[in-house]
């Protein structure tokens, strides 16, 4: 004869605490899962996310994206701030250390960019925004932030700024941006009371080199005249092709008869200039019209006029030389 065996009731006691480690063990694994979950979108984020301790200089926190982005250890840097500040580009070194003070006083600071140099010597772009993280009054100041590498958008602005304001063929300032710096330099010589001179320059005959040679020659015509110009001028002034064979330049602080002595150097190195041709070996020459500031000249447009009547006067006088105006 068989007994039946009672069924197995543990104590209540024991029980509870059996539901109590299931569900830790449960509450434990779901943990994991969002603690992975979230390690994950760390990694897939190319921002740098950061909590940083105001009083003991010491980075509290950096994410995976530190390591990507500057080539450095994050392990280093959690032991010293300066693995950080070290990294900034030089010339932005103060900027950045500025704009970080400034979340002190406006809580948040939403727009610092700066450049750093990573470990393989590659300059990057960041743009640091970072807010104070502070509970309650008296509470250690905590400063977050996100670091994104924005390198290729301002590659992109560099590049569209760069189409926008030169000219295509030459590779000097077209007209829009050569008489928008002109005028800002022509209103600072007004009010400081320097002096600016205002050059315009002519290649002549050209429509007999487009009509000889082509319009391909031409074109060779008109970037060698354009590098010789931006070889001739001083660091400072304005080079600029502002018309069909027409250059112009501005002299910021710079009488005319210094400037003359520009333009007299840029007439020799254009003079100088030898272009072949199916075994045809030709040269060009310029006019050049020159003025300077004056204490009736109300805007650019005054200088302009003057030194285009100098440049036709040069035509008419022969062509090949500097007339000042």
């Amino acid at each position: 004869m068989v007994e039946n065996t009672p069924p197995f009731n543990p104590p209540p006691e024991a029980a509870q605490t059996l539901l109590a480690l299931m569900h830790a063990q449960g509450e434990v694994a779901r943990l994991s899962e969002r603690e992975q979950l979230f390690n994950s979108l760390l990694d897939s984020v190319n921002a740098v996310l950061w909590a940083f301790d105001w009083e003991t200089r010491q980075v509290l926190y950096v994410s995976p994206a530190y390591e990507r982005i500057f080539g450095r250890s994050a392990s280093l840097l959690l032991a010293d701030y300066n693995q950080w500040r070290d990294a900034i580009y030089p010339d932005d070194l103060d900027h950045a250390e500025r704009t970080l003070a400034d979340v002190l006083v406006k809580g948040a600071v939403e727009d610092r960019e700066y450049r750093i140099i990573a470990a393989d010597g590659q300059v990057r772009w960041l743009s640091d925004k970072c807010f104070i993280n502070q509970q309650s009054e008296g509470q250690r100041v905590i400063v977050v932030g996100m670091a994104e590498d924005i390198t290729e958008k301002k590659q992109l602005e560099g590049e569209l700024q760069r189409l926008a304001t030169t000219d295509v063929l030459t590779q000097s300032s077209n007209r829009r941006h050569f008489f928008e710096c002109a005028g800002q330099a022509f209103e600072r010589a007004r009010v400081e009371g320097t002096p600016l001179s205002f050059l315009l320059l002519d290649i002549d005959d050209f429509k007999q080199v487009n009509d000889t040679y082509g319009h391909p020659e031409g074109d060779q015509v008109l970037q060698r005249i354009a590098d010789s110009g931006k070889a001739a001028l001083r660091r400072g002034d304005l080079f600029g092709r502002i018309g069909g064979e027409e250059f112009a330049a501005v002299f910021p602080g710079c009488p005319p008869e210094m400037a003359m002595q520009v333009a007299q150097r840029l007439q020799r190195e254009i003079q100088r200039l030898s272009f072949s041709h199916e075994g045809q070996t030709y040269g060009i020459t310029v006019s050049q019209g020159l003025t300077g500031l004056n204490g009736e000249d109300s805007d650019l447009d005054d200088l302009f006029a003057r030194a285009d009547a100098a440049m036709y006067q040069a035509k008419r006088q022969g062509k090949n030389q500097i007339v000042l105006g």
